[in-house]
């Protein structure tokens, strides 16, 4: 028996995975949570095989979440599914050790065959996925300036920004100008868009 913790926030997607999942003779879904940092903790208490993690999570993001479940309970192989299909994040998922990425579009069955084998110790990916994750550059923002960006797309204004980065406000907007014109963008919302559709962010 497989067993699988679902991380989903959207109560009727994740209770639809669960009676899905249910159905299938040798998984058994043993927790479920909505938010990014209950992962690790119902994790350790339930020992899953296989952790089903949607990127979009409140509190803790998926991908961060998955850093740290892989180096809290390294036997426990973990499966993204996103409803967004950007090659960035594949790269990301890849890099935080997951096993596998899967668009929630994908058909069902799909996802029991994606378990069963990240369980198995295999990788998973979408094969136009994988692809288009190796064709896409690399970031060209430094990691201070992702890291200001980031705080700036999650609604921080600049005088916060400056006080959790500890730096001053002047060299917080030099900063977001800069990646403004570094990534071609009309504005500072436009350049957290092109970020987060290049999974930078």
């Amino acid at each position: 028996m497989i067993r699988v913790l679902l991380a989903e926030d959207m109560h009727m997607v994740r209770g639809a995975l669960v009676a899905l999942l249910d159905l299938e003779p040798d998984i058994e879904v043993v927790a479920q949570v909505a938010a990014g940092d209950e992962i690790v903790p119902m994790a350790l208490a339930h020992d899953p095989d296989v952790a089903v993690i949607d990127v979009e999570l409140p509190g803790v993001d998926g991908l961060t979440a998955t850093a740290e479940l892989r180096r809290r309970l390294p036997r426990c192989q973990v499966l993204i599914v996103t409803s967004f299909s950007r090659p960035g994040s594949v790269r990301r998922a890849f890099a935080a050790r997951a096993s596998g990425f899967l668009v929630k579009d994908a058909p069902p069955d799909r996802l029991a065959d994606a378990i069963r084998r990240v369980a198995a110790g295999e990788r998973v990916v979408d094969p136009a996925l994988a692809v288009a994750a190796l064709e896409t550059a690399e970031s060209p923002l430094r990691p201070r300036e992702l890291e200001v960006l980031r705080q700036f797309a999650d609604g921080e204004d600049v005088a916060d920004i400056a006080g959790a980065l500890f730096l001053s406000v002047g060299t917080v907007r030099n900063y977001l100008t800069g990646i403004v014109t570094t990534l071609n963008a009309r504005n500072r919302l436009h350049a957290v868009r092109i970020a987060q559709e290049a999974g930078w962010l």
